[in-house]
C-alpha cells in the first residue's frame, strides 16, 4: 500500500494567499456591487516592457523555423542569459561570480523550495520573523521543522529571528546555532533592509559556524539607498557560505512569464563536496528551467531599452509606495518600509489582530491587504500593503482607508 508524506499533515490550514483569496471571493459573492481594490498579493500590474515583447515575438518566430528551432534548454540555462546576468548583476558591482555559477530557472519561488533537496533533513533552519512563508512551509514539507505549535503559531525545530520595531525590523544573530539561514533583503513583508556592514556580520557568522545562507534578493532592483547591498556577494567571504536567489518577477514584471535564477559559487562546500555540483545534478534531473523564448525575454531586460523601460516601471511602483507611506503617516498610522521595497508595513490600530484588521479593511473600505501573522509569529499586530497596483487604485484605496 502506498504511503503519503506525513509532513504535509502538519501544515496549518492552507497557504496564506490561498486563504486570502477564499475570503475575498466569499465577500465578493455576497457583495457583488462592491468594488474591491487589491493591495495584498505581491503581483505586478504593469504590462511587459516593449523590449521584452519584441524579444518574445522574435524568439517565437525562431521557434517556427527548423533552422532556428530550440528544444530543451541547457541544464544551467542558455549561456547568452547567464553571461549577461554575470556581467550586469555581479561583475559590474565588483563581485566574482561567473556565468557557470548561475542556474536559470522558472522562478525564485520554485528555487527557494527546491534548494532544500540538496540538504539533509537533519539541518536546522533559521528564518527572519516575519518573512515570506514559503521558506518555512517548504522545509516543513521536507520534515525539518518539527511540530507546529498552534498557540505560538510557530514550529518546534525552527530558529526564529524576531524582526521588530525595536530592531528596525532587522534580525539579530541567533543565540541558537542553525545550519541553514534564510535572509531576505529588501525584506518581504516589512520592506526593511540592512547595510553592507551589517550583512558582512552575517557572512562572517555563517563562515564561523559552518552554516549556509540562502539569500533572497528578489527585490534588489527597488533599492534606493547607497549603503544597502544589491547582492550578498558584495561581502567578503560570501562565496564560501552563501546561495543567492533572484527573480525577474518584480524587476521586469515576469510573474506571468516565470523566470529566475540561483547563484551557487563553486567555493561553497560541505566537506569535499561542492554544493554547485549537487545543485547541477538536481537541476539536470528535476529540470525546472525556463523555455528558450522566456530566456530571450530575460536577456532583453538587460538591453539599454529594457533597463530604461523596466526602470520606469520600478519607479512607478515606488511612487505608489511613497504615496501609501506618506498618506498613512499623515493619517496617524504607524508605518515603515516603502523606501527600498514596494511594501508598506503597517501597525494595526486599536490593538486589532492581523486578521481582524484584514476583515475590517475588506468590509469597511473594500481594500485587500495581507495579515502580518501569516508571515510569522512576530508579524502579529501588523499588516502588509503592496505598491504593485495602479496609481489610480492606490490613491483610491488610500482615501478609503483614511476615511475609516
Amino acid at each position: 500500500m502506498f504511503k503519503i508524506n506525513d509532513n504535509y499533515l502538519k501544515l496549518p490550514g492552507s497557504y496564506l494567499f490561498s486563504t486570502i483569496a477564499k475570503k475575498v471571493a466569499a465577500y465578493q459573492q455576497a457583495n457583488p456591487d462592491k468594488e474591491i481594490i487589491r493591495l495584498g498579493i505581491g503581483d505586478v500590474t504593469q504590462p511587459l516592457a516593449p523590449a521584452v515583447i519584441e524579444a518574445l515575438h522574435k524568439s517565437v518566430d525562431e521557434m517556427g523555423n527548423a533552422e532556428t528551432f530550440h528544444g530543451y534548454a541547457p541544464d544551467l540555462g542558455y549561456e547568452f542569459l547567464r553571461s549577461v546576468i554575470a556581467d550586469h548583476d555581479y561583475k559590474k558591482r565588483g563581485c566574482d561570480i561567473s556565468a557557470d555559477e548561475i542556474f536559470v530557472s522558472d522562478g525564485a519561488k520554485s528555487d527557494s523550495g527546491n534548494i532544500g533537496d540538496i540538504f539533509s533533513v537533519d539541518n536546522k533552519i533559521a528564518v527572519c520573523d516575519p518573512v515570506y512563508p514559503v521558506y518555512v512551509d517548504t522545509n516543513a514539507m521536507a520534515g525539518r521543522t518539527g511540530d507546529y505549535i498552534a498557540e505560538k503559531q510557530a514550529w518546534s525545530n525552527v530558529v526564529y529571528m524576531p524582526c521588530t520595531a525595536e530592531t528596525n525590523f532587522a534580525p539579530e544573530l541567533p543565540s541558537e546555532t542553525p545550519d541553514i539561514i534564510y535572509l531576505c533583503f529588501p525584506n518581504n513583508p516589512t520592506g526593511s533592509t540592512i547595510t553592507k556592514d551589517e550583512l558582512q556580520k552575517w557572512v562572517d557568522y555563517a563562515n564561523r559556524v559552518k552554516a549556509v545562507i540562502i539569500y533572497d534578493a528578489a527585490y534588489e532592483a527597488y533599492i534606493s539607498e547607497e549603503n544597502v547591498p544589491h547582492t550578498i556577494y558584495e561581502c567578503e567571504g560570501a562565496r564560501t557560505c552563501a546561495i543567492e536567489l533572484r527573480s525577474f518577477s518584480k524587476n521586469a514584471g515576469f510573474t506571468g512569464v516565470r523566470l529566475g535564477f540561483t547563484v551557487i559559487p563553486k567555493d561553497l562546500k560541505c566537506g569535499d563536496v561542492t554544493l554547485h555540483s549537487l545543485w547541477a545534478r538536481r537541476h539536470g534531473t528535476k529540470f525546472n528551467g525556463a523555455p528558450y523564448i522566456v530566456q530571450r525575454a530575460g536577456e532583453a531586460v538587460y538591453s539599454e531599452a529594457g533597463q530604461k523601460q523596466t526602470g520606469e516601471q520600478i519607479a512607478y511602483y515606488m511612487n505608489n509606495a511613497k504615496t501609501i507611506l506618506e498618506g498613512l503617516k499623515s493619517a496617524g498610522y504607524t508605518v515603515s518600509g516603502g523606501v527600498n521595497a514596494p511594501y508598506i508595513w503597517l501597525k494595526t490600530p486599536d490593538k486589532m489582530t492581523s486578521w481582524e484588521f484584514f476583515d475590517y479593511l475588506l468590509e469597511n473600505a473594500n481594500v485587500v491587504g495581507t495579515p502580518g501573522s501569516g508571515f510569522g509569529p512576530s508579524g502579529e499586530g501588523y499588516f502588509r500593503l503592496t505598491a504593485f497596483g495602479s496609481y489610480e487604485n492606490t490613491v483610491k484605496a488610500l482615501e478609503r482607508i483614511k476615511a475609516l
